[in-house]
């Protein structure tokens, strides 16, 4: 499978511009000439890092040859800077002009040496090429070469690209060089949607003319690039004059891209090859940008909809954008906490795009008289509003927005960082039932922390923007309602968690963070967020994940979707029966729920169905042999039905496992949405719970 994605809008010019090099021409060498050339094509940088023609003009040549033929050349650019060009001809033997030998690292009897390096010193394990030598001089009274003249090609460790060039030491014999400037043409990061042109300026540096023949574009992802303008090919350059090329590139996919220049030539290796790499990406769309817990909606006051309950089969619709901190354009989601307070009847609500139909999925789910919330990640519609539908009675509904995901690819005004959400197999953060003087008093706040082992990611701590955190409110004394943010100012106006009396109730959250200046971690730096409770109740924090500044590797960025239902275990659906006491189930997702190869979390609200009894649900990524985790992510009573928002991690085999603790359980899961690894801060490495940022302690502070 590959995401494809029409490209957005027209192809806008990058903002940049490109001067072209005058066809100023500089003196041609004159003979006898001592010079090393270096093309380095498509070969990698080991052990010479980039192409060069160097003689007296711009470097110290240095080269001598002993009584066994044995030849060095040094280019000697600065006093750190050189590169190196060793051949040994084969055992007992010399060098005759005219011959062609094999080479490796090391000569023996058969084959000669042939070893380059630069100032890093870097050696191939194996190396295989050939010299072809052109003229070799000796004094005839010693028989040690005065004069040498040849070409190379190498290969180090099983390249099949080679790196070719010239040697001349003293020698009358004429070459051709072509320098490209640079020797790999990088067009930089460029935003999806507009294109990026650079110049690509080649000189002839030998001392006889270059003959391009017609260049052209291959590779993998040649189809992204093209020629706008060339002045090489089809021409004969003359020595120390100039040609070049403008380069454009416009993908309609993100990620790296690469391909190469082939210029047909009269040169060693008969074309000169320039590598060509651009980094395609997504500007801002996907990434998330907190803001400060805001009311959008309530029912109650008319705040956002009409002062009235929402009746049986009533939609209203809400203006999301431009309201609570949200941006008026360029966002397609947003997080949101949804509440339900004083319905007439059992019933559910579904939130979803106000331009789409009514979908097969529910957004929060309640009994008759319940006081609940869950966190939702909606899809906004063209106009920026979401629909919210009820299915039976009335109820009062109140929805807070947390942050919202970029559509565009610009950053939002007001904002800086573009947030990137960094997975974590579910881990335990708080527990005010083992740490602590018991629960948390009513109408007072607890500051909770957690810091992240900073050696193989560096501080991870301050890149840190948000938690995201399953936040779970048990045994309350009365019903009431947890607050939770940075602890920065005073207390939003805003609810996290609704909970009824007595219960165990769990809330996904995507909480702010400030850094926790003493009491917490190392004493300084570590994350810290705050919860407020309104009656008195126990509170336990598992961390889900992190949202970053978008500077660490393997970020992950949101493509949403319209809710539609993945898993129903009453029909069959995803699961084939309900889940039973102990009993650990897989989800698999497939083709039919358009997953992609770059998909690591699928965006979840998941919901249990009435089970026999008080129980909890687990869920955590299959397939990579990870245990079953101390967190939950739905803690229903005997009878319920309850809703959580769900970030499933998956496993290699596009999974994730769902536990039960006690009696038998159904299970409903609808889908909103996959974060995928965002290209443009994506490493090489097959991620697993191990390579990701890891906690190195967690508590409450004070």
């Amino acid at each position: 499978m590959r995401k494809i994605r029409a490209v957005l809008g027209a192809l806008v010019a990058a903002s940049c511009s490109l001067t072209v090099l005058p066809g100023v021409a500089l003196a041609a060498p004159t003979a006898p000439y001592t010079a090393l050339t270096i093309d380095l094509g498509e070969h990698g940088t080991r052990p010479i890092q980039k192409s060069g023609v160097y003689d007296p003009s711009n470097a110290t040549m240095d080269a001598a040859a002993d009584a066994a033929d044995d030849f060095r050349i040094t280019a000697k650019v600065t006093d750190t800077t050189f590169a190196r060009l060793d051949a040994w001809p084969p055992l007992g033997q010399r060098w005759t002009a005219g011959q062609t030998y094999e080479t490796a690292k090391s000569e023996d009897s058969v084959r000669a040496r042939l070893s380059l390096n630069d100032e890093r010193t870097l050696s191939c394990t194996t190396a295989t090429g050939s010299l072809t030598v052109r003229e070799v001089v000796r004094d005839p009274a010693t028989e040690v070469v005065t004069a040498f003249a040849a070409s190379y090609a190498y290969h180090c460790d099983g390249d099949p690209a080679a790196l070719t060039g010239e040697i001349r030491w003293n020698s009358p014999v004429d070459y051709v060089a072509a320098l490209p400037s640079p020797s790999t043409l990088d067009l930089g990061t460029y935003n999806l949607g507009t294109r990026r042109k650079s110049q690509l300026v080649v000189r002839a540096k030998g001392s006889l003319p270059v003959t391009f023949g017609a260049g052209n574009l291959a590779g993998t992802d040649s189809a992204d690039y093209q020629i706008d303008q060339d002045t090489c090919s089809n021409r004969t350059v003359a020595a120390g004059d100039l040609c070049y090329l403008i380069v454009s590139a416009a993908s309609p996919q993100a990620g790296r891209k690469t391909a190469a220049i082939h210029l047909p030539a009269n040169t060693t290796a008969g074309e000169l090859v320039i590598p060509v790499k651009a980094n395609v990406v997504d500007g801002a769309k996907g990434a998330y940008f907190p803001v400060s817990p805001a009311r959008l909606m309530d029912t109650r006051s008319g705040l956002g909809a009409p002062k009235a309950k929402l009746g049986p089969r009533q939609t209203v619709n809400l203006q999301v954008t431009g309201r609570g901190g949200v941006p008026a354009s360029d966002v397609n989601a947003a997080v949101l906490n949804l509440t339900v307070t004083g319905p007439t009847s059992d019933s559910f609500l579904t939130v979803y795009p106000s331009d789409a139909p009514l979908p097969t999925a529910s957004s929060i789910n309640f009994a008759k008289g319940w006081l609940g919330s869950n966190n939702i990640t909606a899809l906004l519609g063209a106009d920026g509003k979401v629909s919210i539908y009820n299915r039976n009675g009335y109820t009062d509904v109140v929805v807070d927005v947390v942050g919202f995901y970029a559509s565009g690819l610009d950053t939002p005004a007001g904002f800086t960082n573009l947030g990137q959400y960094q997975a974590f197999e579910p881990y335990r953060i708080l527990d005010t039932r083992t740490i602590g003087k018991g629960p948390v008093a009513a109408g007072t706040a607890i500051d909770g922390w957690v810091d992240f082992k900073a050696d193989a990611f560096g501080d991870f701590n301050s890149h840190v923007q948000a938690l995201v955190l399953n936040i779970i409110a048990v045994s309350p004394e009365r019903a009431g309602f947890f607050t939770a943010w940075s602890g920065e100012g005073t207390k939003p106006v805003a609810s996290t968690v609704n909970y009824g009396a007595g219960k165990i109730v769990p809330n996904l959250a995507y909480v702010q963070t400030v850094p926790c200046l003493s009491g917490c971690g190392r004493e300084f730096g570590a994350p810290r967020y705050r919860i407020f409770t309104s009656a008195t109740s126990h509170v336990v924090v598992d961390l889900v994940g992190v949202i970053d500044d978008g500077t660490v590797a393997d970020g992950l960025r949101l493509r949403p979707m319209p809710p539609r239902r993945i898993v129903d275990s009453r029909i069959g659906q995803g699961l084939a029966n309900a889940l039973s006491a102990g009993e650990t189930d897989t989800v698999v997702l497939s083709d039919r729920d358009y997953i992609q190869p770059e998909d690591e979390v699928a965006v979840l609200n998941m919901t249990a169905v009435a089970p026999e009894k008080n129980t909890v649900l687990t869920v955590w990524p299959a397939g990579d042999g990870a245990a079953k985790p101390l967190a939950s992510n739905l803690n229903p009573a005997a009878g319920q039905i309850v809703s959580n928002g769900v970030l499933a991690l998956l496993g290699s085999g596009d999974a994730f496992h769902v536990h039960n603790l006690s009696g038998q359980t159904q299970l409903v899961a609808d889908h909103i949405g996959y974060l995928y690894r965002y290209p443009g801060t994506a490493s090489q490495t097959t991620l697993t719970g191990s390579s990701r940022p890891q906690v190195a302690a967690a508590g409450m502070a004070g």
